[in-house]
């Protein structure tokens, strides 16, 4: 199925659409929808085919979706004109959103009753990630469906895709991914202030730590943000903190203290604090995840400027 399936796709964000153009560049036959059409159009040119309404996807074989919340995707599936409102179906549905374990489990229910496989296989990455070719992913659902897909998946997540096993497994995996990426953003944060406010360049701590047993993909291709305050959106603070409160929740239901990960979720919401103090909050909150540094630094006295340097991400 994998190599002649017919595709569609659902979601044309920062991560959605360069995701799509990696399946359309390598030969897909691949059908996209996205609530606002223009932000598709670009693919169309690429040999993508752009459809008006969701629920002219339903005679795709797979269908994959990537959208903000449980409720979005909902609400593409189910909702009036939804992909699964239509008279065909999509053999898998294919979801590399980041949603809760009950709103996919939820959503799984549905599916199955409709005859869908339903494969969870959220994305590790941004934008500049896919493009440089090193996303990776995790899947769970049923086995011989993931089997169907998993070459495609590969495509846009060529460092490879682990299957967990069945249900939600997958959620669980990307809520425990985002909230170390929540951790390790504001303990990168901290010891760079800590090194700079002693006299150390950002530029130069980083580079040490980025060459250290320490050192990951994560925190090199965050550098240049760091260093030259470059908060070009990748993802949002808006989207870390629902990320955290699921990981949390998470933790409560099952009885795993997980003190850090509050203490996180806490520091963070002074950024949505600092925000209110800003002429325009919206365009604030809006910047990349790792413009908390701002925020962090105020609060130890500090006010950051660019160091202009030319830092390696890593992607290149």
């Amino acid at each position: 199925m994998a190599s002649t399936a017919k595709l569609g796709w659902i979601g044309m964000g920062r991560m959605g659409f360069s995701m799509a153009e990696r399946l359309i560049k390598a030969g897909h036959d691949v059908s996209i929808w996205n609530r606002t059409k223009a932000k598709a159009e670009p693919l169309a040119a690429k040999g993508g085919k752009v459809v008006d309404k969701v629920v002219d996807l339903a005679n795709r074989d797979i269908v994959f979706s990537i959208v903000s919340t449980g409720k979005d995707l909902a609400e593409v599936y189910f909702g009036p004109g939804g992909l699964m409102t239509g008279t065909k179906k999509p053999k898998i549905a294919v979801d590399c959103s980041t949603i809760s374990v009950d709103e996919s489990a939820e959503i799984r229910a549905k599916l199955t009753a409709l005859g869908v496989a339903f494969i969870a296989s959220p994305v590790s990455g941004n934008a500049k990630v896919i493009k440089a070719g090193k996303l990776s992913a995790v899947a769970s659902g049923p086995e011989a469906s993931f089997k169907a897909v998993s070459a495609l998946i590969e495509v846009f997540a060529p460092m490879g895709v682990s299957y967990v096993g069945d249900g939600e497994l997958a959620r669980v995996c990307k809520i425990a991914h985002n909230v170390m990426l929540g951790v390790v953003i504001e303990n990168l944060i901290e010891i760079t202030l800590l090194a700079n406010k002693m006299g150390v360049p950002r530029h130069a701590f980083l580079a040490f730590m980025n060459n250290s047993v320490m050192g990951s993909m994560f925190t090199r291709y965050k550098s240049p943000a760091l260093v030259n305050l470059d908060w070009t959106t990748t993802f949002t603070p808006e989207l870390l903190r629902k990320d955290l409160d699921l990981g949390l929740e998470l933790g409560r239901e099952y009885d795993v203290p997980m003190p850090v990960t509050a203490a996180t979720r806490e520091t963070l919401q002074n950024h949505f604090g600092a925000a209110t103090l800003q002429a325009n909050p919206e365009e604030y909150l809006g910047k990349d995840f790792a413009a908390l540094a701002e925020t962090m630094a105020l609060a130890a006295g500090m006010k950051l400027t660019s160091e202009n340097q030319n830092v390696p991400s890593g992607l290149e």
